[in-house]
């Protein structure tokens, strides 16, 4: 494949686009030109010629839920290396998270990741702004400030910490109804969860660790979305991890409730089984859940519950990471195993088609977080921002080579399929063959 950049334009030659058409499609001044025959008569003579046959080009793909830890986590990710993450994973967006130090609560702190984000220029970067100041869940942040900054935060949220007192979620729906904004919840009870380690089931019986009720989450999102329906606000739920979950999401969506979901590749592909080893890159919020949760939440993103993918890409520092598990931190890097272990849970079991995949990683992620110029059709006058997959190549995932500041990946050493090779932001190559292009 041909990764040389050019000012003339990009003719990507046989893609197989969202798994179904094969086509030519020409990029000229940041935008998909043409499609189909067409594309290759009209590519200038100083146009790079890729080679896509038996690649498949999917929209570029948008994570509603990314941990960039910048400011103050620096040792463990950055805007610059957590952006590099992302275009080897084939995203062309993230959502940066707000729980950093300081906390993204006023305009100026969301301004200065924006600012990152940009002068990386290897995904757009769209901060999510915290719900209450200091994500303390006493008193609502500078919502409005946030909005109307240079960022344009349209979502918010305290994840990592639940909104759990009810008055002041309400408040917080009701305001962000007026700035056509979302609120992000971490659904986890605090009291149900106190000093928790895994998830509450024979496994934590037989090992000796404190218990995670799945009721935990499941109360919040019943609460939330009874809160939603009366405000008439928009509610999105954070990393869904249980059957009940899909279940009340299920019937909130029947009721005509604006709510909507996420859930992350990893509660689509381990179970709470793997925790029998004690490693500490398996503790992560939510826990991991029994097979019935996993099989649960497949289902429920395959019928559209569940709207989105989002990885929660959550690096930690070897210190942070590697130790006993109970004083290890909870979480796991993402960005660049998403699409192999999504399509090993969704693709090959047959759940979903790569039209299905672009819709539940970009399409609809975008669409959530009010992104314009993302998640758009791969058509005719259309921002090229695109992936090329590779749904055949076998893989092996290795730590060390992967471009995060944080090696807390759970697939170490684990055979994957499906990886993507190019990764193209408004026309310009970000990542190829997996090495982010700096």
């Amino acid at each position: 494949m041909t990764t040389k950049n050019s000012a003339e334009g990009v003719l990507i030659k046989g893609a197989n686009l969202l798994g179904t058409d094969v086509s030519d499609v020409l990029v000229l001044d940041g935008v998909i030109a043409a499609i189909g025959p067409d594309a290759a008569r009209d590519a200038g003579s100083d146009c790079e010629t890729v080679d896509a046959y038996g690649l498949v080009a999917l929209p570029g793909l948008v994570d509603l839920h990314t941990h960039l830890r910048e400011p103050g986590r620096e040792d463990a990710e950055t805007v610059a290396s957590g952006s590099a993450a992302a275009a080897v994973g084939g995203f062309t967006a993230v959502h940066a998270m707000a729980n950093t130090d300081p906390v993204a609560d006023t305009a100026g702190v969301v301004e200065q990741v924006w600012h990152l984000g940009r002068r990386a220029g290897l995904c757009d970067v769209h901060p999510v702004g915290a719900v209450t100041l200091g994500l303390g869940g006493s008193e609502l942040a500078e919502l409005g400030a946030m909005a109307e900054s240079a960022a344009r935060v349209r979502v918010f949220s305290d994840d990592g910490r639940c909104v759990s007192d009810a008055v002041l979620m309400r408040r917080a729906l009701e305001y962000v109804k007026a700035l056509d904004g979302v609120v992000a919840q971490h659904a986890q009870e605090p009291r149900l969860t106190e000093n928790a380690q895994m998830n509450e089931g024979s496994v934590s019986a037989v090992l000796g660790l404190r218990g995670w009720p799945a009721v935990a989450e499941e109360s919040i999102i019943a609460r939330d979305v009874l809160l939603a329906g009366h405000v008439g606000s928009r509610l999105h739920v954070c990393h869904v991890s249980t059957a009940g979950s899909v279940e009340i999401l299920r019937w909130a969506k029947g009721r005509g409730v604006d709510v909507t979901a996420e859930v992350t590749p990893h509660h689509l592909f381990l179970t709470d089984e793997h925790v029998r080893t004690y490693d500490p890159r398996f503790k992560v919020n939510p826990p991991l859940r029994t097979q019935e949760d996993v099989d649960a939440v497949r289902l429920g993103l395959a019928d559209g519950t569940i709207d989105a993918i989002a990885t929660d890409h959550a690096p930690h520092s070897l210190e942070d990471k590697d130790c006993e598990w109970a004083a290890a931190a909870m979480g796991m890097v993402g960005l660049e195993t998403a699409v192999g272990v999504a399509a090993a849970a969704m693709v090959d079991t047959g759940l979903l088609d790569w039209a299905g995949m672009a819709d539940r990683m970009s399409v609809r992620p975008a669409r959530i977080g009010r992104l314009a110029g993302q998640g758009r059709p791969l058509a005719v006058g259309e921002p090229a921002n695109l992936v090329l997959v590779d749904p055949e190549t076998r893989y092996s995932v290795d730590p060390q080579s992967m471009e995060s500041r944080s090696r807390n990946t759970p697939y170490a050493g684990v055979e994957l399929t499906a990886r993507p090779v190019a990764t193209y932001l408004r026309g310009r190559l970000t990542a190829s063959e997996g090495s982010a292009q700096r």
